[in-house]
């Protein structure tokens, strides 16, 4: 019998100015390279309930900022690209592959999506709170390296085969008071929580960095990919 590839659903950026829906590559590429099929979420889509049956794994994407008002946080001059048709999409289909135990990697904004879905909150600026002494994007937005922790114990440590991992950092918010469900098992040398893990679910895990800027060069970061299509053949429909 000839093995059946998994779906991984990817979400993809609102529609911009020019009315296109995007999403960068590396993301396709990254999946692609793990074995996986991926198929693109635009946002918008209400029937959540129908479209999950058909998908193995889910990555949420990251790319633009979380309206405050979804985790009862204020404003900030530099909050962009808030889209709320993105935002209530992605807010359901994080619930609901929670439920439904579906394999997920929340990337960046992905993580963030996660946190809030399960009532916890943002930091709506990073600078704010932590000050400069690590950059976690270089102005005005583009992304840039730095080193985490992981904690040594963790199914992320297991997979990226080490505890002190370079990534590309690429976000000016992240995970303020976390949900109950979560459990941070990265962190940056500022405090930063820079990854957590679901309890109770088989597969679910949210990084605030961008594994897809570095996966084509950096076995660590594919990892990742690797990971949650090998988990999510499982579940592939035959």
């Amino acid at each position: 019998m000839t093995r059946i590839e998994p779906l991984i659903g990817i979400t993809t950026y609102a529609a911009n100015e020019n009315h296109e829906v995007t999403l960068p590559v590396n993301y396709i590429e990254s999946v692609r390279r793990a074995g996986g099929i991926p198929v693109l979420l635009p946002p918008g889509e209400k029937q959540i309930e129908s479209l999950l049956p058909h998908l193995s794994g889910l990555i949420l994407a990251g790319g633009g900022d979380i309206s405050p008002e979804c985790y009862g946080g204020e404003s900030h001059p530099l909050v962009y690209m808030v889209d709320e048709g993105r935002d209530r999409m992605e807010l359901s289909l994080a619930r609901e592959v929670i439920q439904r135990e579906i394999p997920t990697l929340a990337i960046c904004r992905g993580i963030q999506i996660t946190n809030v879905a399960l009532g916890g909150t943002l930091y709506p600026h990073l600078p704010d709170h932590f000050g400069d002494s690590i950059e976690h994007r270089k102005p005005p937005r583009e992304p840039t390296p730095h080193r985490i922790e992981v904690d040594q114990d963790s199914r992320l440590a297991a997979i990226m085969e080490s505890v002190n991992v370079e990534t590309m950092s690429w976000h000016h918010q992240a995970l303020n008071q976390v949900a109950d469900e979560l459990h941070i098992v990265a962190r940056a040398p500022d405090g930063v929580i820079e990854a957590v893990e679901l309890t109770g679910h088989p597969w679910f895990i949210g990084v605030q960095w961008h594994p897809e800027l570095t996966s084509d060069q950096d076995p660590t970061q594919q990892n990742l990919f690797n990971e949650i299509v090998r988990q999510s053949r499982s579940t592939a429909i035959q």
